[in-house]
C-alpha cells in the first residue's frame, strides 16, 4: 500500500473513529463493541449515544485479556495519535494506552455488590483516607468538591439553556488611536464569540518560530491550485491560507489586535455547532489533523518516488515502545503518539502522572523469566520523542451517578525545565532499578509516617492530640496547686477533714463511664497515682433546682487533691522523661522522613539522568467548569526572558508566580489542561532567522513572502487611512468647539456691557499693597508690546449681529443683576478682582499696562500656592482654578499665559474704570499672540481634559450622593463611569484624576450591595420579589463583573468571590423547583471567568452646575463620608 493509500484509508475513516473516542472519554468506558453499539443504536449522534449509556446503567464487564491485548501482536506496528483521533477503524486503541480508562489491575476496587461486612468496612476506610488526604494535598473539603459537583450537575442538566451566546463585546474603541500596536509588543487576537481557545493554541504554536515559518513560507501544491480534487483538499488549503493570513498580521500588523474570524469560521463548520464553548483538545487534534494533510500534498509533489517527509510529523510526533505481557507471553511494539495525554486525578506533579501512564498493569512477570505467570500488564518507554511534546492534561471525568461530565479542580505541580531521560527506552534497565528502589523507599516511608501518626494523633478516643502534648498537660496538671473558693455562709453541710471531696465521684461510677470518655493514657497515670477516696467518704448529693448554692471550696482550676511531694516528684519525674523520650522519637522519625524524601526527589539527578531536557514553552489554562470557561495561555519569551500572558486582545508581562497561581489548580476554579514543551537542546524551534546577506535578524515585513508581504501592507494601509480621517475628524470638532467657545464669550460680554448701563456699581476699594517680587516667570515678548486702543474691529458685523440676538433673549429670561451677579460669584473672577485691588496703586500711578502685570503676577503667584498646597481631600482646588490644574499637571507655559490672559480679558470685569482698562490691556495682549507662538490643539486638548475631569466629579459626587441615600441601582452607574473616565485621566498624569483607590471602594461596596439585596429578594421566594433580584443581578452586577476582574486588584477579585460565594451558598439547599430552575439559569453567567467587557446603557446626563455650587456639594459629600480608602477590606 502506497503512503498516499494509507493516508487516504486512515482518513476515510476517521469520523467514526473520532466519535468513538470522544464516547469513550466522556463515559468511561471502554468495551469497544459497547460504545459501537451505542453508535449504531444513536445513528452517530453523541448526546443520544451516551444517554443510552447511561439510562440503561450498563455495568461494562471487565474485558478478558484476550481482547485487551487484540493488538498488541510482536511486528503491528501501529500509526496513532495516542488518546485522540486513531487514523484507522482496524488500529483501535486499547485501553492500557494512556488515557484509555482504569486497568485491571487496580486494587483499590473493592466489590460490594456481595454481603460481605469486612469489604464494607473497608470501602470506609479507604474513603475516608482519600478524604483526609485529599484534603491536605488540596486545602479542598468534601464539602466544596460536593458543591463543586452539583453545581456542574444543574449547569449540564439545563444545557441548552445555559450555551454562551455571542455576546456583544464592547465595541472596539471608536479611536484608531488606542487600538494601535505598541513598538515590538506582541498582537493579540480579537474574541469573536467564544473563541478564546482558538487563541490560546494558536498564539502557542505562533511563538514555536520554526512553526511560524513553516506556516509562512507555505505554497498549496500546484495541481490544486486550480481545482481542488476533492472535500479535504476544499477545505485545508483555504484555512491553510488564512492561517498564513493571521500569521501575517501577527508578524507585521500596526494594529494591537487582529480579528482571525475567516480562520475561525472554517474551523469552526467542521464541528457540529458553533455556539458552544469547543473542547481545546477536539480543536488541537482537528488543527493539527489539518495541517499534517496540508503539508502531505505539498510533500508528495515536491518528492516524487521518495517517502516524503512531513514537517508537521516531525515537529509533533513521536514514537514509543509498548513492552508487554500477556498470559506470561512478553511483546513488544511500537506505536505513534502526538498529544500525550495523562490522567491528573490522583496525582500531584506531573512525573506522577507520567510514571502511572507508563507503566499499566501488573508487570512483575516482565522481570522474570516465568513463562506460565498469569498476570498481565505493559510499560511504555520512548524510542523517539518529537521536538515538540504535548501533555494533555486530561481534567474531565464523567460522573456515573450523575450521568454528566465533572472538572478535576485538584492540584498538580509541573516544573519549568523537565528531564525525560528516565522514560526513554535506553535508560530502560537503569530505570528499572531506581523504581525498584523508590518502591522500597515508599514502602519504609509509609510505615515510619504510619509510626509518627501514632505520636502525632494519640489516644483512643474520638478527639486525638499529639502524645508530647499530652505528657505536658499531665505535668501541668500535677505541677498546678489547688486554689479553692471561700466557703459559703450559710451552706450547713460540713465536709470532712480530709479536704474538700464533694466533686469526686465514686469508683462505680467512674467505670460506668463510656470508652469515649477514656483520658489520653498520660494523663490517666497521672490521675492513676493520686490517691482514691475513702469509701467512708460522704459524697454530697446536688440537687438541681432545690440546691441553687455552688460546693464549697470548688477549686479554681483543675489540680490534684491529695498528693504527696514524694509522689508528686517521682510523677514529675517519669512525665519530664517521657515526655523527651517522646520529642527525641517524634525529631527522629521526621528526620528520617525528610532524608526519604530527599533521597526520592535526587533518584534521577544523576548526570546521566539530565540529558533529554525539555523546556516548559506554553501553559493553556481554563477557568470555569466542565461546560463553560475561558481560556487564556502563558508563553515564555525566550528573548526578554520572562513569561507573557495571551489573553484574547491583552498581552502582559507576567511572572512564574502568576502562571503557578493560575495553572497548578487547587485555588479558584482556573488550572492548566495542556503543557508544551519543547527539546532545550534544539534552539531552532525558537531561534529567529537571519539574512543569509548581512547577518542581521529578521524582524517585522521582512519575515514575510512576497505576497503576505503586499497583504500586511494592504492591511497597514488602511489602518492609516482610519487614523488619518480619526484625526481630520476630531480637528474639525476642535475647531467647532473654538468658534462655539468665541460666540458664548462674544455673547457674555454683549450681556455684560447691556448690564453696565442699568447698574451703578461702585468701585471695589482695595486697600494698595507692597509689590510682590515673586514673579514667577519671565514675561514674554508680546506682553511687553505697546497695548492698541480699539479691539472691538476684529468681530465680524454679522457675528456681532447674532450676539446681540442672543444677549437679547437671554435677558428677556433672566435680569441683567442676576447675569452680573452669577459671573462675579465664580472663584476665578473674584480672584481677579482681588488681584486688581492690590494693583490700585500702581493703576493710579504708572496706568492701566503697569497695573496689569502687577494684577496678573499676583494672581499666578496665589494660584501657584494653592498648586502647592496639601489640602483635605473635600478642598479641591482643582475645581476651583482651571490654572491650578494646569499647574499639577504641568501644562506648557504658553497655555497657563493664555488661560489666564483669557481670564482677565473676560468682559465682566467691564463694571468700572479701573477693571476695564485692564480688561482692555488683556484683550490687547491676546491679540498680539501670533498663531505660531501657541499650538491651539494643545490648549484645546488641555481645557478638554479639565472639562472631562469636571464631569468624572459630578459622576463621582452624584454617585457618592446617591449610595449614602441608599439608592444602589442608581448610584451604580455614575459611580462606574466616574471609574472608567478617572483611569483614563489617570493614565495622563497623577494629578489628571482623582483617587482611584477611594472610587473603586465604593464601587465594590455598591455591589457588593446590590448582590446582598438581590440574594435577599431572591430568598423571600415571592415571585416578583425573585424577578427583581436577578433582574438586578443580570442587568447590573453581572455586566460589571469583568471591570472588576479585568486589572486583578485584590480587593476587586475577592469582592467577586464574595458574590460568586453567596450565590453557590443556595447550592443543596431544598427550595422550589421553579427556583431552583431559575438558580441554575443564572449561575452559570455569574459565574462566567471571561473578562470580555460587555456594553452599557449610555452614561447617565449630567446636570449643570456652577464652581460654587460643584464645589460646595463635592465637599459636603467627600466630608461626609463614614469609610475612606483603608488598609483592609
Amino acid at each position: 500500500m502506497t503512503v498516499e493509500q494509507n493516508v487516504l484509508q486512515q482518513h476515510s475513516q476517521k469520523h467514526q473513529q473520532t466519535l468513538l473516542n470522544q464516547l469513550r472519554e466522556v463515559t468511561g468506558t471502554t468495551d469497544v463493541q459497547l460504545l459501537q453499539q451505542a453508535l449504531q443504536v444513536s445513528h452517530g449522534d453523541l448526546a443520544e449515544a451516551v444517554a443510552f449509556l447511561t439510562e440503561k446503567k450498563a455495568k461494562v464487564p471487565q474485558q478478558d485479556e484476550a481482547t485487551y491485548y487484540q493488538t498488541t501482536q510482536v511486528g503491528n506496528d501501529r500509526y496513532i495519535s495516542v488518546g485522540s483521533q486513531a487514523d484507522t477503524s482496524e488500529y483501535l486503541p486499547h485501553p492500557a494506552l494512556p488515557g484509555a480508562g482504569p486497568s485491571q489491575g487496580d486494587t483499590n476496587v473493592i466489590d460490594l455488590t456481595g454481603d460481605d461486612k469486612d469489604d464494607l468496612q473497608r470501602a470506609i476506610a479507604l474513603s475516608l483516607e482519600e478524604s483526609s488526604r485529599a484534603f491536605r494535598e488540596t486545602g479542598i473539603t468534601d464539602e466544596e468538591q460536593a458543591i463543586s459537583r452539583v453545581l456542574e450537575a444543574s449547569i449540564a442538566e439545563n444545557k441548552a439553556s445555559l450555551k454562551r451566546t455571542h455576546t456583544e463585546v464592547w465595541s472596539d474603541s471608536p479611536n484608531p488611536h488606542d487600538r494601535k500596536r505598541l513598538e515590538n509588543c506582541p498582537v493579540g487576537l480579537k474574541n469573536v464569540g467564544n473563541t478564546c481557545w482558538f487563541s490560546a493554541v494558536i498564539q502557542s504554536l505562533f511563538n514555536l518560530l520554526e512553526f511560524q515559518r513553516l506556516v509562512l513560507h507555505y505554497s498549496p501544491p500546484a495541481r490544486v491550485q486550480d481545482l481542488p480534487r476533492n472535500q479535504k483538499e476544499h477545505r485545508n488549503l483555504p484555512f491553510m491560507q488564512e492561517l498564513r493570513n493571521l500569521f501575517s498580521l501577527m508578524v507585521g500588523s500596526k494594529r494591537k489586535y487582529v480579528d482571525p474570524s475567516c480562520a475561525v469560521e472554517i474551523l469552526k463548520d467542521a464541528f457540529k455547532s458553533s455556539e458552544s464553548q469547543q473542547d481545546v483538545s477536539e480543536f488541537t487534534h482537528k488543527l493539527l489533523d489539518w495541517l499534517e494533510d496540508a503539508f502531505q500534498m505539498k510533500a508528495e509533489e515536491d518528492r516524487e518516488g521518495e517517502k516524503p517527509k512531513n514537517p508537521m510529523v516531525e515537529l509533533f510526533y513521536g514514537r514509543f515502545l509498548a513492552v508487554g505481557v500477556l498470559e506470561g507471553k512478553k511483546f513488544e511494539n511500537t506505536e505513534m503518539f502526538g498529544q500525550y495525554p495523562l490522567q491528573v486525578n490522583g496525582f500531584k506533579d506531573l512525573h506522577e502522572c507520567l510514571e502511572a501512564a507508563m507503566i499499566e498493569g501488573e508487570i512483575e512477570s516482565l522481570h522474570s523469566s516465568a513463562e506460565n505467570s498469569a498476570k498481565s500488564g505493559q510499560e511504555h518507554w520512548f524510542t523517539e520523542l518529537p521536538p515538540v511534546l504535548t501533555f494533555e492534561l486530561s481534567r474531565f471525568e464523567f460522573n456515573q451517578a450523575l450521568g454528566r461530565p465533572e472538572k478535576i479542580h485538584s492540584k498538580l505541580e509541573f516544573p519549568s525545565m523537565l528531564y525525560m531521560d528516565r522514560y526513554m527506552d535506553r535508560n530502560r534497565e537503569i530505570t528499572r532499578i531506581k523504581r525498584e528502589e523508590i518502591r522500597r523507599l515508599k514502602e519504609h516511608l509509609t510505615l515510619l509516617q504510619q509510626r509518627l501518626e501514632r505520636y502525632l494523633s494519640y489516644g483512643s478516643g474520638p478527639k486525638r492530640f499529639p502524645l508530647a502534648d499530652v505528657l505536658q498537660y499531665a505535668m501541668e496538671f500535677t505541677s498546678s496547686k489547688p486554689v479553692c473558693t471561700s466557703p459559703v455562709g450559710d451552706f450547713e453541710t460540713s465536709a470532712p477533714s480530709g479536704g474538700t471531696t464533694g466533686q469526686l465521684l465514686p469508683a462505680s461510677s467512674t467505670a460506668e463511664q463510656g470508652p469515649s470518655s477514656t483520658p489520653p493514657e498520660g494523663l490517666a497515670l497521672a490521675l492513676a497515682l493520686t490517691p482514691a477516696p475513702s469509701t467512708q467518704q460522704r459524697v454530697p448529693i446536688h440537687k438541681p433546682f432545690t440546691q441553687s448554692r455552688l460546693p464549697p471550696d470548688l477549686p479554681m482550676h483543675p489540680a490534684p487533691r491529695h498528693i504527696t511531694e514524694e509522689e508528686l516528684r517521682v510523677l514529675e519525674g517519669c512525665l519530664h522523661r517521657w515526655r523527651s523520650e517522646v520529642e527525641n522519637d517524634t525529631r527522629d522519625l521526621q528526620g528520617s522522613i525528610s532524608r526519604i524524601h530527599r533521597t526520592i526527589e535526587l533518584m534521577y539527578s544523576d548526570k546521566s539522568m539530565m540529558q533529554v531536557p525539555y523546556r516548559l514553552h506554553a501553559v493553556l489554562v481554563h477557568e470555569g467548569q466542565a461546560n463553560a470557561g475561558h481560556y487564556w495561555a502563558y508563553i515564555y519569551d525566550p528573548h526578554q526572558r520572562c513569561w507573557m500572558k495571551y489573553n484574547d486582545i491583552s498581552v502582559t508581562k507576567s511572572s512564574w508566580e502568576e502562571l503557578v497561581r493560575d495553572s497548578f489548580g487547587g485555588y479558584r476554579n482556573a488550572s492548566a489542561y495542556c503543557l508544551m514543551y519543547i527539546n532545550d537542546k534544539k534552539p531552532f524551534l525558537i531561534e529567529e532567522e537571519f539574512n543569509k546577506e548581512t547577518g542581521q535578524m529578521l524582524s517585522g515585513l521582512d519575515k514575510l513572502p512576497p505576497d503576505l508581504k503586499a497583504y500586511v501592507k494592504e492591511d497597514n494601509g488602511l489602518f492609516d487611512k482610519e487614523m488619518e480621517e480619526w484625526n481630520t475628524l476630531q480637528a474639525r470638532k476642535a475647531q467647532q468647539e473654538k468658534l462655539a467657545l468665541a460666540v458664548a464669550n462674544a455673547a457674555t460680554a454683549v450681556v455684560a456691557e447691556t448690564t453696565a448701563t442699568t447698574t451703578s456699581s461702585q468701585p471695589m476699594s482695595t486697600e494698595p499693597s507692597t509689590p510682590d517680587n515673586s514673579a514667577p516667570q519671565q514675561d514674554p515678548e508680546y506682553m511687553e508690546q505697546p497695548s492698541p486702543t480699539d479691539y472691538s474691529r476684529h468681530l465680524q458685523e454679522d457675528t456681532e449681529r447674532a450676539i446681540s440676538k442672543a444677549a437679547a433673549e437671554q435677558q428677556e429670561e433672566r435680569s441683567p443683576e442676576g447675569l452680573l451677579t452669577a459671573a462675579m460669584m465664580t472663584p476665578n473672577m473674584q480672584g481677579i478682582i482681588m488681584s486688581i485691588g492690590k494693583a490700585r496703586t500702581v493703576f493710579e500711578k504708572l496706568g492701566p499696562e503697569a497695573a496689569f502685570f502687577k494684577a496678573i503676577k499676583v494672581e499666578y503667584t496665589r494660584l501657584l500656592r494653592f498648586a502647592q498646597e496639601d489640602t483635605a481631600p473635600g478642598s479641591d482646588y482643582r475645581l476651583q482654578h482651571v490654572i491650578v490644574y494646569f499647574i499639577q499637571n504641568q501644562a506648557p507655559k504658553k497655555i497657563l499665559e493664555r488661560t489666564l490672559l483669557m481670564q482677565f480679558a473676560d468682559r465682566n470685569l467691564g463694571f468700572n474704570e479701573r477693571c476695564k482698562s485692564i480688561m482692555k490691556v488683556a484683550r490687547a495682549k491676546l491679540d498680539l499672540i501670533k498663531p505660531e507662538e501657541i499650538n491651539m490643539e494643545e490648549y484645546e486638548m488641555w481645557h478638554q481634559d479639565y472639562r472631562n475631569f469636571r464631569e468624572t466629579t459630578i459622576f463621582l459626587m452624584i454617585g457618592l450622593e446617591l449610595f449614602q441615600k441608599k439608592s444602589f441601582v442608581e448610584a451604580l452607574m455614575y459611580l462606574i463611569y466616574s471609574y472608567q473616565y478617572n483611569r483614563e485621566l489617570l493614565v495622563k498624569g497623577l494629578y489628571r484624576g482623582h483617587d482611584d483607590e477611594l472610587i473603586g471602594l465604593y464601587r465594590r461596596e455598591c455591589l457588593l450591595k446590590l448582590n446582598e439585596n438581590a440574594a435577599g429578594m431572591f430568598e423571600s421566594g415571592e415571585e416578583p420579589e425573585v424577578s427583581n433580584g436577578l433582574s438586578i443581578m443580570n442587568e447590573l452586577v453581572v455586566p460589571c463583573i469583568p471591570l472588576l476582574l479585568v486589572h486583578d486588584i485584590e480587593k476587586d477579585l475577592l469582592s467577586v468571590e464574595d458574590m460568586r460565594n453567596r450565590w453557590c451558598s443556595y447550592l443543596g439547599q431544598e427550595m422550589e423547583p421553579n427556583l431552583q430552575e431559575k438558580l441554575t439559569d443564572f449561575l452559570p453567567k455569574l459565574l462566567d471567568c471571561s473578562t470580555e467587557i460587555k456594553s452599557f446603557h449610555d452614561p447617565p446626563k449630567l446636570p449643570t452646575y456652577s464652581t460654587l455650587e460643584l464645589v460646595d456639594r463635592y465637599s459636603r459629600v467627600i466630608s461626609s463620608l463614614s469609610r475612606v480608602p483603608a488598609d483592609g477590606r
